[in-house]
């Protein structure tokens, strides 16, 4: 086996018009052409792109152009790109299909599930790919089939990737995120692979996994105040004749500045912390960069969320591309000794139980009269729904809203 090397990345979510500003489209863009010209100029032998390649299924023409152009220009270049969609740009439904197939039909990229044994091949790589398919309940029902008919086959003479995009549900990876987004257990992964490029965690990843190593490239642009304070970049791979590999991290210019304001505002009054994020913000404010206040806390009793001007808080910058407050502040919850006072001892008729529980809860807002009307509307909407009249409920909410 001849040494050779590869680019791996993923989550360029090409189209994507965050805060619904075209000029976050343009990030994103320029993000992934300066990925193209990193590429060309490290001249490796292909570029692997580990799914959400674009932010939607449906990508607008112009989006579509842009990635055309950079495809045509690594093509030129000699570089194969070999992709897996992503649980963004996957086929929305069998019939329409996914963007990347004729994207592979133009020759401007190798999409690998759609490929005989979803494979790409040389003389010293063996390349293979499965598609995204969403959900965890859908992976582990669908993609046993997909290993039927397209059966895996890591060659022992060549070096073997294994490519991807889902969260894997291992303990060291998931921490710190919701458990819901693990998309499928790493049993589903078949051994006998020596990298494992994977996409859709943002955080740039590399972990020991069936003997081998398991690498997430991270984002190439801010996706989300979650991931605004992670490097933005991807890998440079080389692999030696025995099979050894080196990798580089490749950190990407472009990417727009965030700043991430958080603060504990525990116990201050709405009018306060208004004043207090507003001043944080005109602190930090900056050309063209993008400020994310995160006010986390608990508020007093008797206050709500409601209360904070997000509009002031928004406006305490000038210069700064656009100001996005991300309230998590919890509003007083009913003590609980009281809520185990409802519903421990000896058990009584749940409607009852739930009327008392959001009447205790409503009060604390509200009046009495307006705490109990609110309670029953509650209780009712529950019954409702978990009959299936939607119809209804909808009605009951809008005569709530009229009436106030």
């Amino acid at each position: 086996m001849k040494p050779f090397s590869f680019v791996h990345v993923a989550d360029l979510h090409l189209g994507y018009e965050q805060y619904n500003l075209a000029v976050r489209r343009e990030d994103f863009n320029r993000a992934f052409q300066e990925v193209v010209e990193k590429t060309v100029e490290l001249k490796p032998d292909f570029m692997i792109v580990a799914g959400d390649l674009f932010h939607h299924a449906r990508p607008s023409n112009a989006t579509l152009e842009n990635a055309v152009k950079g495809f045509a220009r690594l093509k030129k270049a000699g570089i194969h790109v070999l992709a897996v969609d992503g649980s963004h740009d996957a086929a929305p439904n069998v019939i329409t299909g996914t963007i990347l197939s004729p994207l592979d039909s133009a020759g401007l990229i190798y999409y690998l599930p759609r490929r005989h044994e979803a494979c790409w091949e040389s003389e010293n790589c063996y390349v293979y790919g499965i598609p995204n398919f969403r959900t965890r309940h859908r992976t582990e029902a669908q993609l046993p089939y997909f290993y039927e008919s397209r059966k895996p086959k890591p060659r022992p003479d060549r070096f073997n990737i294994f490519v991807f995009h889902m969260a894997l549900d291992i303990p060291e990876i998931m921490k710190g995120h919701p458990a819901e987004i693990a998309e499928a257990s790493p049993d589903y992964i078949p051994a006998g692979f020596d990298y494992y490029a994977g996409g859709h965690l943002h955080t740039p990843w590399q972990f020991p996994f069936k003997k081998a190593l398991l690498v997430y490239s991270g984002s190439t642009e801010t996706v989300s105040s979650e991931d605004a304070k992670v490097e933005k970049g991807f890998y440079y791979v080389q692999v030696q004749g025995k099979g050894e590999i080196e990798i580089q991290r490749v950190r990407l210019e472009t990417p727009r500045r965030f700043k991430i304001l958080e603060k504990n505002y525990t116990g201050e009054r709405p009018q306060k912390i208004t004043e207090m994020a507003a001043e944080m913000v005109r602190a930090a404010d900056e050309p063209g960069v993008v400020i994310v206040p995160v006010l986390k806390g608990t508020l007093p009793p008797e206050s709500t969320r409601r209360e904070i001007d997000l509009a002031k808080i928004r406006d305490a910058a000038e210069k700064a591309l656009i100001v996005r407050p991300l309230v998590l502040m919890k509003e007083k919850g009913i003590p609980e000794e009281t809520i185990r006072s409802i519903f421990e001892g000896e058990m009584r008729d749940l409607k009852a139980k739930s009327f008392e529980y959001f009447r205790e809860y409503f009060a604390q807002r509200y009046g009495d009269k307006a705490a109990e009307k609110s309670a029953h509307l509650a209780v009712e909407l529950i019954r409702l729904l978990a009959k299936g009249d939607e119809e209804r409920a909808r009605s009951l909410l809008q005569e709530a809203f009229n009436e106030d």
